[in-house]
């Protein structure tokens, strides 16, 4: 299920939303193909979002990362 929850109050007042699958899938933006794993939306922005059929790929952080020495 899609959730929609409080996130924070920007310095300037605005109230900011996250949107997420409960379930870990990915989040379709209704009449678009915008695709996200989750997303962080002002309060009156009217979005709507669907759930995918695509779970959320994890990141391995405990990798050593790459680059120069």
């Amino acid at each position: 299920m899609v959730i929609r929850e409080f996130y924070l109050t920007r310095e300037d007042g605005i109230n900011l939303y996250r949107i997420y699958s409960d379930e870990g899938f990915e989040i379709q933006k209704v009449g678009t193909n915008e695709i996200y794993g989750e997303s962080i939306d002002v309060e009156d922005a009217g979005f709507e979002y669907i759930e995918t059929k695509t779970k959320i790929s994890k990141i391995n952080t405990e990798e050593e990362p790459t680059g120069g020495r």
